[in-house]
């Protein structure tokens, strides 16, 4: 099976087109001759988690990072996720192997297996196969749980004394590796962007119709950032969030009686028909049935239930449909009859061609200046990393509920149509990037604008007042920034 890795691809004149962009870096990175693997020669890169749009591009760029400091570095594939690392299978990664995988979906360029290094078994056979490869670095791929083993045999190779240094790169769909350090994740823009068009076809659909209720559950087992950024891009009717059920302590019939609401108040207005979407998560925070569920369901490489086999969507259509014909039974509703289609969207973007957005973000990542270990620090034991969920306190929620109402009853479905490399919505953000004040590299840029101002008016010719001025307010500012600066960077033991 290994031979099918790294072969090339047969393109489509699109994906021949799309091979042969080269991805954007920001501003602050343009410039940089040093990069994060300046003194690495031999680097293995690995995916251990799901496939996420973006990956190939991380392997591109940390590609480009290594042989643009020394021809002679070596990067190394590992086929078949941990399993490869584990049995020390190998592709060397050269520009003939990436010339098809560039700016591409999928995982196929080197393949995955299972998402686990984490037992001492296989921690010690990750060791071996690096020290056996004499490898300088190690990258893996994935989300919470592959940077969580990340992190973890950072700690025990440095334990170890293993030279083999770890870096775990924040690829997922679920958009629940963040922090204050890491805005988004690769892959979450793209999933979100291909998911809004399905859903506005389908409210589209429904609007045309006008006789269905459409139950789509997507993507998100912890967090249900997935279901939430789509429902600010394409605007349903209705969204139940994990976090709302978790925090409101709702029961599955607390569920059930919010969507007959919710039908009965649009059949109200002359309106049967509607779009709902669920988080394939939902079911995790309902107590009674997830307990029963996990102990019925092969559990996932994290030990949770496997959420994606639970047809959540068609359990509560059931429910709704069996709760409406009671009320028109008893002629408390007075609609028409209630139908419902499901459907789940949990594979069709995942190997989606990536975004813009994500092409660039992923090839980026790789290319960064060397952070070096603050001389004091210590092994932290055993780190682990935990997914973020939504915030109910924060922006974007607060966004949603402010338009839940307008969503609710009337029909403003909105679709952002499909992604775009070139002209209108190329360079479009995910709404709860921007709305939480969490786009980073934006503001970056936004600094090089002013800057920029400032050159085309501080120049020879200009007033002595506007350079005296410029002089006063530079050197404050730059001042101010030194301070805040070197305070950040004594904080920080990498």
């Amino acid at each position: 099976m290994d031979s099918d890795f790294g072969i090339a691809r047969e393109l489509s004149d699109l994906q021949k087109q799309r091979t042969l962009y080269q991805p954007e870096l920001p501003p602050c990175l343009q410039k940089i001759s040093l990069f994060g693997y300046l003194l690495f020669d031999r680097v293995g890169i690995v995916f251990c988690g799901r496939q996420s749009p973006g990956g190939h591009n991380v392997v591109w760029g940390l590609y480009e990072a290594l042989k643009t400091h020394n021809q002679k570095n070596v990067l190394l594939g590992f086929l078949g996720g941990s399993e490869g690392l584990f049995a020390k299978r190998t592709l060397e990664i050269t520009d003939d192997v990436l010339a098809t995988y560039k700016n591409q979906g999928g995982y196929d360029l080197l393949g995955r297996t299972k998402d686990q290094i984490r037992t001492t078994e296989q921690v010690n056979a990750a060791m071996t196969a690096c020290k056996d490869l004499k490898m300088d670095g190690l990258v893996i791929i994935g989300g919470v749980t592959s940077n969580t083993d990340a992190a973890q045999l950072a700690e025990t190779f440095a334990e170890a004394k293993c030279p083999t240094k770890v870096v775990g790169v924040p690829v997922t769909l679920n958009g629940d590796l963040r922090n204050q350090f890491v805005e988004t994740n690769v892959g979450f823009d793209t999933i979100c962007k291909v998911n809004s068009q399905l859903i506005s076809n389908i409210a589209t659909d429904a609007l045309s119709a006008e006789k269905y209720y459409y139950f789509i559950r997507l993507m998100g087992r912890k967090a249900s950032h997935v279901a939430l950024e789509c429902t600010l891009q394409s605007h349903p009717n209705l969204v139940i969030l994990g976090e709302e059920v978790a925090a409101s302590k709702l029961t599955l019939f607390d569920i059930t009686k919010q969507i007959c609401d919710a039908v009965q108040a649009r059949a109200e207005l002359d309106k049967n028909h509607g779009v709902i979407l669920l988080p394939e998560g939902l079911i995790e925070n309902i107590p009674e049935i997830y307990a029963l569920l996990k102990l019925l369901l092969q559990p996932e490489s994290d030990n949770s239930a496997q959420l994606s086999q639970i047809e959540t969507e068609k359990l509560l259509a059931c429910l709704v449909e069996e709760e409406m014909n009671k009320r028109l039974k008893e002629g408390t509703y007075k609609g028409k009859k209630f139908n419902a289609i499901c459907h789940f969207f949990g594979y069709q973007a995942r190997g989606s061609l990536p975004s813009k957005f994500d092409c660039d973000y992923a090839y980026a990542m790789m290319t960064v200046k060397r952070w070096s270990q603050n001389p004091g620090s210590k092994s932290i034991g055993m780190p682990a990393i935990h997914p973020a969920t939504v915030d109910l306190k924060g922006k974007s929620y607060d966004l949603l509920r402010q338009n839940a109402s307008r969503f609710l009853v009337e029909d403003i479905y909105r679709n952002p149509g499909p992604l775009q490399f070139d002209g209108t919505g190329a360079d479009s953000k995910t709404v709860t990037l921007c709305v939480e004040d969490q786009d980073y590299m934006g503001r970056i840029k936004q600094v090089q604008e002013y800057l920029d101002k400032i050159r085309t008016i501080v120049k020879p010719g200009c007033p002595q007042e506007v350079l005296k001025a410029a002089l006063s307010v530079m050197a404050s500012v730059t001042d101010v920034l030194s301070v805040m600066s070197n305070s950040s960077n004594g904080s920080i033991t990498l």
